[in-house]
């Protein structure tokens, strides 16, 4: 334990460097602990703040900008990847396309801060076209933010981190296995709170080629948008409805759950968004729920027309 601890105070920028590239490139190894302790060291003339600081902006940015590239080649297949990577599926899915689809290149002031949410906004933020400028300066400013912060915090606790290093080094081995079974404990509860996440998406779906029939033959299933705003801007499947994921604007007035069909689609991996509101719409009731397989980027894929701003629903 000793030995790490003097490993800490002579790379620490190093070890600063690569754990938030790795942690922002997608990889479940928390940086900000790792900023907070070199924080406190800093504070007792280890290392420079602003030195410190710098190294962390850098090895996020590089991170960022990784995603950001990537976003902008390959489009949302990018963001299905990051989702499928990401240990927390539902906050990956739902407060990116919330927040960014809000706020814009400004989010990544806060992205850091927000699990699940940093690469995915930098791939999003390619996906979506953001000007790289636009981009660099909000990522760079949210990354001073969120490493600042950090830092700021291990210098004011400096005492205590520094009460605690000391108790971590009495205990030697023991210490170092305390250190490990923490993070084990997190990265085992992110799992797990993903493979729950993964059973909602078990759920049946229909193709667009079989909706299309349906409507064709004269079906009349009710049709659920529930992307943001700003994404339903561009179109939506003739017919169907503006859901939010919170219900505050519901199903039609007079809708029968036992015998009314229930289409949802999104425009996100695994049909995720989609899914979160299926689920909520059979707690309610609603037996014949599926959800379009693809979403939307499949139904527009197979040639099928959308049409323009999408209805209100009632709130039921």
């Amino acid at each position: 334990m000793s030995h790490l601890l003097q490993l800490i105070e002579q790379y620490g920028l190093a070890a600063v460097f690569f754990n938030v590239l790795i942690e922002q490139a997608g990889v479940p190894v928390p940086a900000y602990p790792t900023l907070v302790l070199t924080g406190a060291l800093a504070d007792q003339g280890a290392y420079s703040p602003a030195l410190l600081l710098a190294v962390a902006v850098l090895g996020a940015v590089i991170a960022d900008a990784g995603w950001y590239l990537a976003g902008r080649r390959h489009g949302r297949r990018i963001l299905s990847l990051l989702c499928r990577m990401s240990l927390s599926v539902d906050t990956c899915v739902r407060q990116t396309e919330s927040i960014f689809a809000r706020w814009g290149a400004p989010s990544l002031l806060v992205a850091k801060f927000i699990p699940g949410f940093g690469s995915v906004a930098s791939a999003m933020a390619g996906a979506t076209g953001a000007r790289s400028g636009s981009f660099l300066f909000f990522d760079m400013l949210g990354a001073a933010l969120w490493a600042g912060s950090a830092i700021l915090i291990g210098g004011l606790f400096s005492s205590t981190v520094e009460d605690l290093l000391s108790v971590l080094e009495q205990l030697g081995t023991i210490g170092l296995l305390l250190i490990g079974c923490a993070l084990a404990a997190f990265v085992a509860t992110k799992w797990w709170q993903r493979r729950l996440f993964l059973k909602t998406l078990r759920m049946a779906r229909i193709s667009p080629e079989e909706l299309y029939r349906l409507l064709e033959e004269g079906g009349r299933p009710t049709i659920i948008d529930v992307r943001p705003a700003g994404a339903q801007k561009d179109g939506r499947i003739p017919g169907a409805l503006a859901v939010a994921h919170d219900f505050s604007s519901g199903l039609p007035q007079g809708a029968d759950p036992e015998l009314d069909e229930v289409i949802v689609y999104c425009a996100c991996p695994n049909e995720a968004s989609a899914a979160i509101v299926a689920r909520e719409l059979m707690k309610r009731g609603y037996r014949r729920v599926r959800l379009l397989h693809g979403g939307i980027d499949a139904w527009t894929a197979s040639g099928y027309s959308i049409e323009g701003t999408p209805q209100q629903a009632a709130v039921s």
